[in-house]
């Protein structure tokens, strides 16, 4: 099932985008999801923090959790990035010129991508405040994936990687 979600997803935005662009934003997904596990991992396995949430360190995650976990983080994800890469190339179109373009993508969906993101942690974050395990677990690894994806991922390391990757971005046809 992964592998046809994540066929289906780079078709889709290799055929929205670019190839380059496609990879680029599976591979991208990928490091914001390993990030969220980290964190899960430190806060509920190693105990980090986990004072703060009222959790018990444990051996293990429940097999369950980093699972969907993975799959609210990666539609999320994808929603974001489809979000500014279309304003990216909008801009780009318009322009020609993509260091514009990757500015004005950003002043257009930065907003939006933060407050819907700010929404969502508040909503998630709140769960890792239960009584739950499982559900601090839940709401915890949400608003981290969320977080990370927001400001770390789509904020910064896109219109970076971006910036880099030049006129490739669009390979094998112009935006």
């Amino acid at each position: 099932m992964a592998a046809a979600v994540l066929t289906l997803t780079f078709v889709l935005l290799m055929a929205a985008f670019s190839p380059v662009l496609a990879l680029k934003g599976l591979l991208l997904n990928a490091l914001s999801v390993a990030a969220t596990f980290g964190l899960l991992v430190a806060v509920f396995q190693e105990g980090w923090g986990a004072e703060w949430l009222g959790a018990q360190p444990h051996p293990f995650l429940d097999a369950s959790i980093p699972v969907f976990i993975l799959c609210v983080a990666f539609g999320l994800s994808m929603d974001y990035e489809v979000f500014l890469l279309a304003r990216i190339r909008e801009a780009y179109r318009h322009t020609g010129n993509l260091q514009r373009a990757i500015v004005e993508g950003l002043t257009k969906s930065g907003r939006i991508i933060t407050s819907a993101a700010l929404i969502i942690i508040a909503i998630t974050g709140s769960f890792a405040l239960a009584g739950i395990q499982p559900v601090k677990q839940i709401g915890f690894g949400i608003a981290a994936a969320v977080a990370i994806d927001a400001t770390l991922i789509r904020l910064l390391l896109v219109p970076a990687l971006m910036k880099l990757m030049g006129r490739w971005n669009w390979w094998p046809h112009p935006a």
